[in-house]
């Protein structure tokens, strides 16, 4: 799969960890460096602009989607490549998504949850074909991942479904990830319902 667009999750918290705001730094920079395009939630602070700034530094094109209402809090990225402003926050994930080759999610809470489980929802349906990759710095996601496989566990997914996304510890490892990631097929949708017969 030929990688151009890559859509980013991540968190806008000003109160994080420097090893966060140091792992953010390194995937925009690892990215801008490969020549990709990224497309993020529009923020200056926290972990959006860390990734933003080393990804431009890098000489990405870097792309930010910001509902109007929150701009009235804070304000976007001021050197980004785009801004758009939208109505709501429906509207951005969609946006954020359009077009896209794959998702990255770094660490985040519960806006970064919905975008991310949102994406894995649509890929289960056959909606949404790309990679989906988690950068798991200090373990963060590990408890979600121990869920997600419970879920399987219960018979709420399909052991299938544990390749819809994949984890990384360091966000150097992205581009290696995103070139590894199982192929993903439209027909999707046919497998998405949990049968007695189901795998």
């Amino acid at each position: 799969m030929s990688m151009q667009r890559i859509t980013v999750y991540a968190a806008s918290s000003q109160a994080l960890a420097p090893d966060y705001i140091n792992a953010a730094r390194r995937l925009g920079r690892t990215l801008g460096e490969a020549g990709l395009t990224i497309i993020y939630g529009g923020g200056g602070h926290g972990l959006m602009g860390a990734v933003a700034d080393a990804a431009l530094a890098a000489g990405a094109e870097v792309h930010g989607v910001i509902p109007e209402f929150l701009t009235r809090v804070e304000a976007g990225h001021p050197g980004l490549t785009s801004l758009e402003i939208v109505e709501d926050m429906r509207t951005r994930k969609a946006r954020m998504l359009e077009g896209s080759s794959a998702v990255i999610a770094l660490p985040g809470g519960c806006g970064t949850f919905e975008e991310l489980f949102e994406a894995i929802t649509l890929k289960r349906l056959g909606q949404f074909l790309g990679p989906i990759i988690l950068i798991n710095t200090h373990g963060y996601y590990d408890q979600l991942l121990d869920f997600l496989r419970h879920s399987v566990k219960e018979r709420f997914m399909n052991r299938s479904h544990l390749q819809m996304w994949q984890s990384i510890k360091e966000p150097e490892q992205i581009l290696d990830a995103l070139g590894t990631a199982t192929a993903w097929s439209s027909n999707a949708i046919a497998q998405a319902a949990v049968t007695q017969h189901s795998s």
